[in-house]
């Protein structure tokens, strides 16, 4: 399972994760279902595909239907990647919990 990391979360978002890298890793690797938790730390889901030869690639269903979404399952179907979704948790905003953290660090 890929875990992005600061520097791509930095580059995509515009901010770096609150918790660091190796404990999301941990955390990630600790599922049952999940072989191995590598970083993601390239700007393309491909490059990530040419190194480590995953047959499914998982996104959040806000993805679904769009042209990024269109455009990843069209790249990764050449490759026999299929891209399943899963429900985008909306009441569970990394934003907002990153406002709440920093909230309770500034108090």
């Amino acid at each position: 399972a890929g875990v992005v990391s600061d520097e791509m979360a930095q580059r995509n978002k515009g901010n770096t994760p609150v918790v660091p890298l190796a404990e999301r890793l941990e955390i990630v690797g600790a599922i049952r279902y999940v072989d191995e938790a590598v970083a993601e730390d390239v700007p393309h889901k491909l490059e990530m595909w040419e190194r480590l030869q995953f047959d499914v690639i998982i996104k959040g269903d806000d993805w679904k239907g769009t042209d990024k979404g269109d455009k990843l399952e069209s790249d990764f179907a050449v490759h026999g990647v299929d891209v399943a979704y899963v429900p985008y948790t909306q009441r569970t905003s990394s934003s907002m919990l990153r406002r709440i953290l920093e909230r309770e660090l500034e108090s």
